[in-house]
């Protein structure tokens, strides 16, 4: 099974200013999640972005959280460790449409009655990484598997303050059917051939 860029979302967990600075290689961390961002803008990919209790450690750091707002996206303060708790959910998955009351007679012929809308059931797919690994970001997730959401987790996107923890956080998403990957695995399974429109811009980006 292959990521599809059509069916996908991709969620930056808390890479907060007061935060990185204590997390285990944050600079590759950092870059690995900023370019995710950006590819995913080049393709089209929602982007979501969430920040733990902001007043105590501060926003997403600045280029970060001009990704996500360059990508389209918005940016989920919250207090839960999980930010499905808070709302995220909802955010990923709009509500389904309700048929108004009347739309079909059912004195009509059926060949003259209106089919009902479809469900709108949005993207399925959450490409997520974050910090830190074994708390915010492996409950979100854990959250989003309940919620019957495929949740990919970018590992080298990932860390936590200590290497052990976020070791341990990719077990235990692993255990629970979380697909592990790695931002280049993630970059050329949405584009998927040479060919894309937008495949020189992605290589750019990794290379």
């Amino acid at each position: 099974m292959l990521l599809d860029a059509d069916d996908s979302q991709l969620v930056l967990v808390d890479y907060q200013s007061r935060l990185m600075p204590s997390i285990f290689e944050s600079s590759v961390v950092l870059a690995n999640a900023l370019r995710l961002a950006r590819i995913a803008k080049l393709l089209d990919v929602p982007v979501w972005g969430t920040a733990e209790n902001p007043a105590s450690l501060g926003p997403n750091v600045p280029e970060i959280q001009a990704a996500i707002q360059a990508a389209g996206g918005k940016t989920l303060d919250k207090m839960s460790f999980s930010a499905v708790a808070d709302g995220l959910g909802e955010m990923l998955r709009p509500p389904v449409r309700k048929v108004q009351a009347g739309g079909n007679a059912r004195s009509l012929p059926k060949h003259l009655q209106k089919a009902a809308p479809e469900p709108e059931e949005g993207r399925s797919t959450i490409v997520i990484a974050g910090c830190e690994a074994h708390v915010c970001l492996m409950q979100t997730a854990l959250d989003l598997l309940e919620d019957e959401f495929e949740v990919w987790v970018v590992t080298d996107a990932c860390s936590s303050r200590s290497e052990r923890n976020r070791d341990a956080a990719f077990d235990r998403l692993a255990g629970n059917g979380a697909e592990l990957v790695t931002t280049e695995m993630v970059a050329f399974e949405w584009l998927r051939t040479a060919e894309h429109e937008a495949f020189k811009d992605v290589l750019g980006l990794v290379k």
